[in-house]
């Protein structure tokens, strides 16, 4: 995706937040791109920390859709903060995260799956029952060890951090992703 696509899906999603808060801000919308089915993670920082993250792991509805919703979810819905204030936006920056179709990843036990996981390059989805976690590709930048990542996506989808089964579902994706140019 292009540099200028980036930048469009960066201020539709600032501009989607600013609207919430009844701030006056312009984002063009009419770009056909925009149609097409995608799936996007959106993550505010403020000061470098994480201050809300939500996402689709597949493309089910327009791309436009999808990063207005997630935008939303991720300043008011996060269910890890309070929902973002209107005296916190200015210090929020806004990245986006650009999913891939989800792979699935065969395996015959833990060992074989932490073996094929590529480090800062896959995100990866668990599935086991009703439990469900996901880690984009960055989290490897926090869990660079493949044993560390899994632990702790265990711990995400609910699962003790020394659990496995033979119907462990995994998946992996990559992701493009942007950052507002003036983030920290």
């Amino acid at each position: 995706m292009s540099i200028e696509k980036c930048k469009v899906l960066l201020t539709i999603a600032r501009a989607t937040i600013a609207r919430h808060f009844g701030l006056v801000a312009e984002a063009d919308e009419s770009a056909p791109w925009l149609a097409e089915p995608g799936a996007t993670f959106v993550t505010l920082t403020q000061h470098g920390n994480l201050r809300g993250c939500i996402g689709s792991l597949e493309a089910h509805r327009p791309l436009l859709e999808d990063v207005k919703a997630n935008a939303l979810a991720a300043a008011f819905r996060d269910p890890r903060f309070p929902p973002l204030t209107v005296e916190e936006f200015p210090a929020t920056h806004v990245e986006i995260s650009l999913l891939s179709p989800l792979q699935a990843i065969g395996c015959c036990d833990e060992s074989d799956a932490c073996a094929q996981l590529r480090p800062f390059e896959d995100g990866v989805v668990l599935e086991y029952g009703w439990r469900r976690g996901t880690f984009l590709p960055q989290v490897w930048e926090q869990l660079p060890g493949r044993a560390e990542f899994m632990a702790h996506l265990k711990g995400k989808a609910g699962l003790p951090a020394d659990f496995w089964a033979d119907d462990i579902k995994l998946y992996r994706y990559t992701v493009s992703k942007w950052k507002e140019a003036n983030a920290s």
